[in-house]
């Protein structure tokens, strides 16, 4: 047993020099690995964030009922009571005219102009938050006589579901293409390595030595190719978080939210960074096989 972790320990120092003794080129394969993994992971991130924020926009379902300008507001009041008790309503806001003169004035940027109408046109206006299908609980609430306007505008919802959707598939592809571009890169760096030690290797061969015993280094350079890739790639992932954090924040308060961008936790960014290493030592490995195979000495 102290043979073996002496040996594996062993390979990976060894892994770890080969990788010092020449920086440009192991620069140059953790840069394009870390680029091909952070493009999925950017757009997975950056897709979860926009589901987050779809998700936490509630007025994204709600539905506005204008009653006719003959409603009096004590009837307004009975048919907000009356709504509340159904099963398909979640919540019910009733906004009194009153109410809604008083936005217009703090918020349109047109107080004056407000002031000098006689009298308040605006009509009350239900806000009704739905419990399951929103669009048949508008349709229904549609036919209902002292209703003169429902706004619900539901396609864009429907849309952006759609592009997520499809955001979520392109995310899947990329991972595929750059994740089998990344095993590539880790599996050319290795053969050259190979390469250069075809007759150390064929010495061993001669003399005994397993396949296990002769790919273990290889295994070991494409982990630390791996596990170095998954940690910058993190570290760009997390600059970009950074960088973008601020002036989205600034954005959405100027539209009345808190949203924030949320970047990987603990979990994930070890998950990324396992991911990165298990995809090196999966390039190294199969790439050191398909050698072992066709140089293995025929007994």
């Amino acid at each position: 047993m102290g043979t073996w972790f002496d040996h594996h320990l062993y390979s990976l120092v060894a892994s770890l020099g080969r990788m010092f003794h020449k920086p440009w080129a192991t620069a140059l394969t953790i840069g394009v690995m870390a680029v091909a993994i952070t493009l999925p992971l950017g757009l997975w991130a950056a897709l979860g964030n926009i589901e987050r924020f779809t998700g936490s926009v509630q007025q994204a379902r709600q539905i506005s009922l204008f009653l006719k300008p003959a409603v009096a507001l004590d009837r307004a009041r009975a048919l907000a009571d009356e709504l509340r008790g159904r099963a398909d309503v979640a919540a019910l806001e009733l906004r009194t005219p009153e109410q809604g003169m008083q936005e217009l004035r703090e918020h349109s940027g047109l107080g004056e102009a407000i002031s000098a109408v006689e009298g308040n046109p605006l009509p009350s206006v239900l806000i009704v938050s739905p419990k399951g299908d929103e669009a048949m609980l508008a349709a229904s609430l549609k036919n209902l006589p002292e209703v003169d306007v429902v706004q619900h505008d539901a396609g864009w919802r429907e849309r952006l579901d759609s592009w997520l959707r499809f955001g979520v598939r392109l995310a899947w592809v990329l991972a595929i293409l750059l994740g089998l571009g990344a095993l590539l890169v880790v599996g050319n760096t290795v053969r050259l390595d190979i390469q250069s030690r075809r007759e150390e290797i064929a010495v061993l061969q001669q003399l005994g030595a397993t396949d296990g015993f002769i790919r273990r280094p290889f295994l070991y350079l494409g982990l630390s190719y791996g596990l170095v890739a998954g940690a910058i790639a993190l570290a760009l992932l997390t600059a970009a978080d950074q960088a973008l954090r601020d002036p989205l924040a600034d954005l959405a308060r100027s539209y009345g939210s808190s949203f924030t961008l949320r970047g990987f936790d603990l979990r994930q960014a070890a998950a990324i960074v396992f991911g990165s290493g298990l995809l090196g030592w999966i390039g190294a490995g199969l790439v050191t096989g398909h050698y072992l195979r066709q140089t293995r000495p025929i007994s």
